[in-house]
């Protein structure tokens, strides 16, 4: 039943971080593993969903998912999106960069005794959640996540109207609460009408019961 709902469903997930480039060396990025993305891909994929994985720099294991596009930056994760779309399912795993450098250096920025430090003008990235919400071939479900360091679920819940996805998924980040880089998450999925509060679990059934979920919302 699930298989036959899914097979050759094309289905995007995004997982990872992103880098915005200071020089050649430094970055502004966040401690993403990139490894709740790449459970969902993996069990996606063995519901035989055509699944494209776009993932930032991250140090996993990705030989047997197929369709994966790696790259660096929020830029290029967007292009990567634009490009490889239209799809019929999208999951917006990575933890993306708000903003980015308006301008990186050509050549490592030095430290100096005596100076100051840089001042460093930043600009803001492309909304690769909300891009996809509007665009014209809109997936029939889209997908977001939400880390949060506090109010987890009114913030998440505001994301979810601001964006115009159709469910979030909320997880809590602060050092009581080691998701990001663990192997372990406790997450709430939060849809217009609905909240479903998954217990913490490994990151591998996460990804089974988010994915059971959808399973649900399609074959209704």
């Amino acid at each position: 039943m699930i298989i036959s709902v899914l097979k050759a469903k094309k289905v995007l997930v995004t997982a990872g971080p992103t880098h915005e480039y200071l020089d050649d060396i430094r970055f502004i990025g966040n401690r993403s593993s990139g490894k709740q993305g790449t459970e969902i891909a993996k069990y996606l994929h063995k519901l035989e969903a055509d699944v494209t994985l776009i993932i930032g720099p991250v140090s996993l294991e990705l030989s047997a998912l197929g369709k994966v596009i790696r790259v660096e930056t929020a830029i290029q994760m967007n292009e990567a999106v634009i490009k490889a779309g239209p799809f019929d399912i999208a999951i917006c795993a990575a933890a993306v960069s708000d903003w980015r450098p308006k301008e990186k250096a050509k050549t490592k920025i030095k430290k100096t005794f005596g100076d100051k430090p840089p001042v460093v003008e930043l600009v803001e990235n492309p909304d690769i959640l909300k891009n996809i919400c509007t665009s014209e071939n809109r997936p029939d479900l889209v997908i977001g996540f939400a880390a949060e360091t506090d109010n987890l679920l009114s913030n998440a819940r505001l994301k979810l109207e601001k964006k115009g996805c159709d469910w979030i998924i909320a997880n809590r980040v602060n050092s009581e609460n080691p998701n990001m880089g663990g192997d372990e998450n406790e997450v709430t999925i939060i849809k217009k009408n609905e909240e479903i509060k998954l217990k913490r679990q490994t990151k591998e059934k996460i990804a089974e019961l988010i994915c059971e979920t959808i399973v649900e919302e399609i074959s209704t």
